[in-house]
């Protein structure tokens, strides 16, 4: 599983950041980052959750 964003969407509201910090983060613009690659097993209940709670709904997962 992977998780990606729209940049258009999204507004570094940070709820995903503070659920799955190993994954993703802002950078010193305030543009969201995220960790390339898959995610682990054990990552992917979390990045749904922060997929979830996304109040812009810039993030998706993918297999």
């Amino acid at each position: 599983m992977k998780v990606g964003v729209d940049p258009a969407l999204c507004e570094a509201h940070g709820e995903c950041m503070s659920i799955l910090p190993e994954v993703f983060d802002l950078d010193d613009d305030e543009v969201l980052q995220i960790r390339d690659g898959e995610l682990a097993a054990a990552e992917e209940a979390s990045a749904e959750r922060a997929v979830a709670s996304c109040p812009m709904g810039a993030l998706r997962l993918s297999r």
